[in-house]
């Protein structure tokens, strides 16, 4: 579980492809690795990944065919920054919002426009990933907790401050940019819930569904 509060940005050092569909990657990093086991889980760019080795500089994942198909890890290269966010402690701050590491999907960013201290980023997405949508609620963007401030058929948009351009790869995206998308997790809970049990119940969604 993480807040999708990074850590800080990491750099891909190396990234061996072991087959077609499965990459060893080796991670550049400061902070993530001064508290660094074997087996500890790691967001990288959004995504869920676990440690199978580390030294003071850099630690290593396997990535399996799953994750290389639907997320944007394929196209990472060396040299290539990365958000980077150790899993949440139980007794840690919870800055963000409820974050799996399993991203749903990539989204393309089509618009990015500084406005005053803010910059707006218009992100294409599928367009069933709407339902989980709603104006102020909240999306995982390469592992980046973010509001959503506009909600279209197929995109939405959120805005970066400063401190979220200069200390997450966000602030070097540009616009064609693919990034992964994780939609919010109660949303999805909810979405999957309720149809099944409204459409047992004869009169829909009334004051007997709800006390049950």
């Amino acid at each position: 579980m993480f807040t999708g509060i990074i850590e800080e940005k990491g750099t891909v050092k190396k990234m061996k492809r072991v087959s077609e569909q499965t990459v060893e990657m080796s991670i550049g990093s400061e902070k993530v690795v001064e508290d660094i086991h074997v087996g500890d889980s790691i967001s990288v760019n959004g995504i869920c990944l676990t440690v199978t080795n580390f030294s003071v500089t850099d630690f290593q994942v396997d990535v399996m065919p799953e994750t290389i198909k639907s997320t944007s890890l394929n196209e990472l290269c060396e040299g290539d920054g990365v958000n980077l966010e150790r899993s949440m402690p139980a007794n840690g701050r919870f800055g963000g919002h409820f974050v799996s590491g399993h991203v749903d999907g990539t989204g393309k960013i089509t618009r990015k426009e500084a406005d005053e201290n803010a910059v707006y980023y218009d992100i294409e997405i599928p367009e069933e990933f709407t339902d989980f949508f709603i104006m102020k609620g909240s999306v995982a963007v390469d592992g980046v907790s973010l509001t959503v401030f506009d909600v279209m058929p197929n995109a939405f948009t959120i805005s970066l401050i400063p401190h979220t351009v200069s200390e997450t790869i966000l602030g070097d995206k540009k616009q064609g940019d693919t990034v992964n998308i994780e939609c919010d997790m109660l949303a999805k809970h909810v979405y999957n819930m309720v149809p099944k049990q409204s459409m047992e119940q004869k009169d829909g969604i009334n004051q007997a569904f709800l006390r049950d």
